[in-house]
């Protein structure tokens, strides 16, 4: 079943999904798995594999330094596809890898593209990596059955939505607001606006991230995402009250 359809199909029984993000190898792959197993308890649908890198230019400062705390802890890219397979095997929901284009371009694209399926993984998000610059990387995962998850912002131009609803397939990740991962986005009528202007340019499902961090995010994008994006906000919870913390937290998120 292809990500598109798998959104769908869950749509049937909740108006609202929720995708989740974990730091591969932070604090440790240990502690990632245990964050999955919640995740997994709670029904979160999808959930992204951050592969680290160096210069994060997408993530904001906590994240930047999950990133760099993984890279000197020794994290690999192949622990990252094992950790991948592994996961995918053994949990329900889908399974995304996040990173920056280096890691596809040091590999080789068709192997980057052939080991995330080979891992279980059903797609990726490469936010470094321009549009125009991705053709050949595009047609390698449309040949494999993965989705490459295109990102529209704020300040996107109708003509550049265009552009990019035309390359989306899978899902679309929608920027709530300009700057980085992790300050909180105030939920109001722009953000209802971007995502209405998102759909005029590309059919597959919305998911809004940046900044999603409570039950009333989630409450005000019900009717207007698919899915909603939640990643500082729990690893903030993780680091100040472990696992029993994070439970409460994806308890509370999506009663």
């Amino acid at each position: 079943m292809g990500l598109q359809a798998y959104i769908e199909e869950r749509k049937k029984d909740r108006d609202l999904l929720v995708m989740a993000h974990v730091v591969c190898g932070y604090p440790s792959f240990e502690d990632n798995m245990q964050e999955l197993e919640i995740m997994a308890e709670a029904g979160v649908d999808l959930v992204e594999l951050q592969f680290p890198f160096s210069e994060p230019s997408a993530d904001g400062p906590l994240f930047v330094k999950a990133n760099e705390q993984s890279l000197k802890s020794g994290t690999t890219v192949d622990q990252c596809f094992d950790f991948m397979k592994r996961a995918s095997e053994r949990f329900p929901f889908k399974i995304l890898m996040m990173g920056y284009y280096n890691t596809a371009f040091k590999m080789g694209e068709e192997v980057f593209v052939n080991r995330i399926k080979a891992s279980g993984g059903v797609g990726y998000i490469l936010p470094d990596l321009p549009v125009e610059e991705s053709s050949n990387l595009h047609k390698l995962s449309e040949q494999a059955g993965i989705e490459p998850i295109i990102l529209m912002t704020p300040t996107s131009s109708d003509k550049r939505l265009a552009i990019l609803g035309k390359a989306s397939r899978g899902m679309v990740y929608v920027v709530a607001r300009k700057g980085v991962t992790g300050s909180k986005t105030n939920m109001g009528d722009d953000v209802i606006s971007l995502v209405e202007r998102c759909r005029q340019h590309t059919d597959v499902p919305m998911g809004v991230g940046f900044g999603i961090s409570c039950k009333a995010d989630m409450d005000f994008l019900r009717g207007t995402a698919d899915l909603a994006i939640v990643g500082t906000a729990a690893l903030k919870t993780w680091e100040s009250s472990g696992a029993e913390g994070l439970r409460v937290f994806f308890a509370e998120l999506m009663a």
